[in-house]
C-alpha cells in the first residue's frame, strides 16, 4: 500500500470516527425533535389549505349582499365558514377513523385537528386583506376583490408549497401553480359578471 493510499484510508476512518463520534453525542431530544420534523415534512398534506382559499374564494364571491357594516360581515363570514369547514372535516376524518375500527383517543383527535388546521388557516390572510383594506384607501368593493386575490394567491401558495415539500422538480411546481391559477380563474369570472 502506498503512503498516498494509507493517507487516503486514515482520512476516511477519521471522518468516519468523526460522524460516529457526533452521532453519539448529540442529545437524544435533538435527534427526536429532528426526526420528528422529517416525519411531519414526509407526511404535509397541503390539501386543506388548498381547499380552504377555494372555500375563501367563494365566500368572498357571495358576499354580495351585505348590511351596515359589510367589511365587518366579510370577515365574519370568512372566519366563521372555515371554522364550520374545518370542524366538519374533522369530525369527517375521526369518523371515518372510527369506522375503520381505530381507538379515538386525545392524540388521535388532537393529530386530526392539526391535519386539518390548513382549511381554517387559509381564511385568515383575506380576512386580514378586508379588515386593513380602509388604511389602504379601498371602498367594499375594493376590499373584496382585494380579499379575492389573497384567496386566490393562496391557493396557489398551498399547491406550491405542496409541490416542494413533496421533492417535486421545477416543472412539476411550474404546473401545479397553473392548474391552481386555472382554478381561480373561473371564480374571478363569477364575480366579474355575476351581479348581487
Amino acid at each position: 500500500m502506498s503512503e498516498s493510499d494509507r493517507a487516503t484510508a486514515h482520512d476516511r476512518t477519521t471522518a468516519r470516527d468523526r460522524t460516529t463520534a457526533r452521532a453519539q453525542t448529540t442529545p437524544p431530544a435533538r435527534a427526536t425533535a429532528r426526526a420528528r420534523r422529517a416525519e411531519r415534512r414526509a407526511h404535509a398534506d397541503y390539501t386543506g389549505g388548498i381547499y380552504g382559499s377555494m372555500l375563501a374564494a367563494s365566500v368572498i364571491l357571495g358576499a354580495g349582499t351585505l348590511g351596515s357594516f359589510p367589511r365587518l360581515e366579510i370577515v365574519l363570514l370568512l372566519l366563521l365558514t372555515g371554522i364550520v369547514f374545518w370542524i366538519a372535516h374533522v369530525h369527517a376524518v375521526l369518523f371515518g377513523e372510527r369506522l375503520a375500527q381505530r381507538a379515538l383517543d386525545r392524540r388521535v383527535v388532537l393529530r386530526v385537528c392539526q391535519e386539518e388546521w390548513p382549511i381554517m388557516k387559509a381564511a385568515v390572510p383575506p380576512a386580514l386583506a378586508v379588515a386593513v383594506s380602509p388604511l389602504l384607501g379601498l371602498g367594499v368593493q375594493g376590499a373584496v376583490w382585494l380579499a379575492l386575490a389573497v384567496a386566490l394567491a393562496g391557493q396557489v401558495g398551498w399547491s406550491v408549497a405542496a409541490a416542494l415539500w413533496a421533492g417535486a422538480s421545477w416543472r412539476l411546481v411550474l404546473i401545479a401553480a397553473s392548474v391552481n391559477v386555472l382554478l381561480g380563474l373561473p371564480i374571478i369570472c363569477f364575480k366579474l359578471f355575476l351581479k348581487h
